[in-house]
């Protein structure tokens, strides 16, 4: 039985979305010090792990995600320091300490970007580029492990981008909506053949490219 069997509350999610709505109190809404203690690859890792896999050692962990066990030890510390791990008492029997996630999900304030402090701009920064270096392995490992899975998986997946053109407040109208959507479907009873899904969101402004003579950006539209 895999880890995370009895631990499926433990569904990692990270939104840049400000919420219009109360924030869930299972989610950790980011300040500037509790950013710095995050904004660190393997510590980004570490809790991602927690939160889909369900509670661990840093020596599980370190074999899972390729790394010393000193190097989990400490960084499992250092989350801990900043309250984003704690002890599972559940599963704390034996010598070693076992970990588990003291949130389901991050909430990140866009305005630390541009935060009066060089250094938390810096942890912004980092943040944000893990976030983006795992979605991209998440996509690798699914495109060299679809084979493995059944066809009903394969078609149920998806692989798709669009381009539309509109102003920022529609974009963040239409964002907001799909996390609406997702949230809809975020605490179904589990299935027979349920299985955990990840979804991301990206939308991003990209700059049109002007035409001589054009009116700046009115021209190109892309078919999707």
């Amino acid at each position: 039985m895999p880890e995370n069997s009895e631990h499926r509350e433990h569904l990692e999610s990270t939104s840049l979305l400000e919420p219009r709505r109360p924030v869930r109190p299972d989610v950790r809404s980011l300040d500037a010090r509790a950013l710095r203690g995050l904004a660190h690859p393997l510590r980004m890792r570490l809790l991602a792990t927690l939160r889909q896999d369900g509670p661990a050692t840093a020596s599980r962990l370190a074999e899972r995600l390729g790394e010393s066990s000193g190097a989990t030890s400490y960084h499992l510390r250092q989350l801990a320091a900043h309250g984003f791990v704690e002890d599972a008492p559940e599963r704390g029997k034996g010598r070693e300490r076992w970990w588990r996630a003291a949130h389901e999900g991050t909430l990140f304030d866009e305005m630390l970007v541009d935060d009066g402090d060089e250094t938390t701009r810096a942890a912004a920064d980092v943040f944000l580029r893990q976030i983006a270096a795992t979605h991209a392995q998440e996509v690798d490992t699914w495109l060299a492990t679809s084979h493995t899975w059944s066809p009903q998986w394969r078609t149920g997946s998806d692989f798709s981008d669009f381009t539309l053109r509109l102003t920022a407040a529609q974009t963040d109208e239409l964002v907001h909506k799909l996390h609406d959507v997702i949230d809809g479907y975020r605490d179904l009873p589990a299935e027979e053949g349920t299985e955990t899904v990840r979804l991301h969101t990206h939308a991003l402004p990209r700059r049109t490219r002007e035409v001589p003579g054009g009116d700046g950006g009115a021209g190109h539209r892309g078919a999707r």
